[in-house]
């Protein structure tokens, strides 16, 4: 039995427990499936989880398409991300599950409801069902959907129930995990890891044009403020002195991307910018949208965020201050991305949901010490290299 990369021990201990009792179970299970022969025909793959770990498994499902060019692919995502989801290219299918521990408010589905939701797909016949998330409760709902073979990752737990069983590889990055995981249970070679874009509708490019045209011919500059959690918030009043300082001595001019909920920590920059050198997207800008806004910015300066990562999926270079987060597992692909960080014996701890408990009620130190002018210093960088 691999060993769970959980690091919360009474969920830890919790997961060893069921994964111990899955066992007997997923012998009879096996034992009665037939052989599987030849490429799969209909293929199910489940990303239950938030805009950045959505969009970190693009390449692998770049690598599945372009490995089954006349299969179906059915794709099972989060409701918050149906939107984003129907931009990714070489889907037949998306399905939504709002599992209870990724919701926001956490009055999604439970493990049951989730495994009872998958069952009812059973009928389709799928060859292959993939997880790319280790999680036992998942990897159980995978296993309930009645695919002939089934793939994920074992390090959550739920390792029982798949066929082709991998260990996340903690010390690699999590779209290099997922592409892993494609070419094991389809037996395809090694290589670099492709390209993972999404494709953005005319229509929303075309308003993305509209909306930046007061901007006119600046330097166009986005800045995500809001970091999801206040484990990974990089301080407001540093954002503003960013921004600030881009618009003064860069003629640049600042598009601030964020949610309604993030408003009162957009104001913080964009109440100290000339009207006329600011556009704020926070006011109801669909996500296709805010896609192709990022695709015409010249860059985008944000903490270890959902944006970030989308503003990798339509090849706009980043420079992103990362604190607890692992950049190893979690930064930006572009070869003119940078990552912000300082080196600390605890840093990156990469205990998001779990913080420890100093770091608690206050910029932790892996983000506090990261100054200003290191951030401009990278803008500068990457700007340069760009031209």
């Amino acid at each position: 039995m691999a060993p769970l990369r959980i690091y919360d021990r009474r969920e830890r201990l919790l997961v060893a427990a069921a994964d111990t009792l899955s066992w007997p179970v997923a012998a009879v299970r096996r034992w009665r499936r037939p052989d599987v022969e030849g490429r799969p025909a209909r293929v199910l793959c489940f990303r239950l989880e938030r805009i950045g770990d959505l969009l970190m498994t693009l390449p692998a499902l770049s690598e599945l398409r372009a490995a089954l060019p006349g299969a179906s692919i059915d794709l099972v995502v989060g409701s918050w991300n149906r939107d984003i989801a129907a931009l990714i290219p070489g889907i037949d299918r998306i399905e939504t599950l709002d599992a209870a521990w990724l919701t926001r408010s956490g009055d999604g589905l439970g493990t049951m409801a989730l495994v009872r939701s998958a069952a009812a797909w059973r009928a389709r016949g799928y060859d292959l069902a993939i997880n790319f998330e280790p999680d036992i409760r998942t990897n159980l709902a995978l296993a309930a959907a009645g695919a002939r073979r089934t793939a994920g990752f074992v390090s959550g737990g739920g390792g029982a129930f798949l066929d082709c069983a991998l260990e996340f590889e903690p010390r690699a990055h999590t779209a290099a995990n997922g592409v892993r995981l494609i070419r094991t249970v389809l037996s395809l070679d090694e290589g670099p890891i492709p390209a993972g874009r999404l494709e953005i509708p005319e229509a929303s490019r075309a308003e993305a044009t509209r909306l930046l045209q007061p901007l006119g011919d600046a330097v166009k500059i986005g800045i995500h403020v809001s970091g999801g959690r206040a484990i990974k918030q990089w301080p407001e009043d540093r954002f503003r002195e960013v921004a600030a300082a881009l618009v003064r001595d860069r003629s640049a001019a600042i598009v601030l991307t964020g949610t309604p909920a993030e408003r009162s920590q957009i104001a913080i920059v964009r109440d100290a910018l000339p009207p006329g050198r600011v556009l704020d997207l926070s006011e109801g800008a669909s996500l296709a949208t805010v896609a192709a806004v990022l695709h015409q910015l010249d860059l985008l300066v944000t903490g270890d965020t959902g944006p970030m990562h989308l503003a990798s999926a339509v090849g706009t270079p980043i420079v992103s201050v990362f604190g607890p987060s692992d950049p190893v597992r979690y930064a930006p692909l572009g070869l003119r991305d940078l990552v912000v960080r300082v080196d600390l014996p605890c840093s990156p701890c990469n205990r998001i949901r779990l913080p420890p408990a100093r770091c608690v009620g206050h910029t932790p130190d892996c983000l506090a010490r990261v100054e200003t002018a290191a951030v401009l210093q990278a803008i500068d960088d990457v700007l340069g290299a760009r031209g």
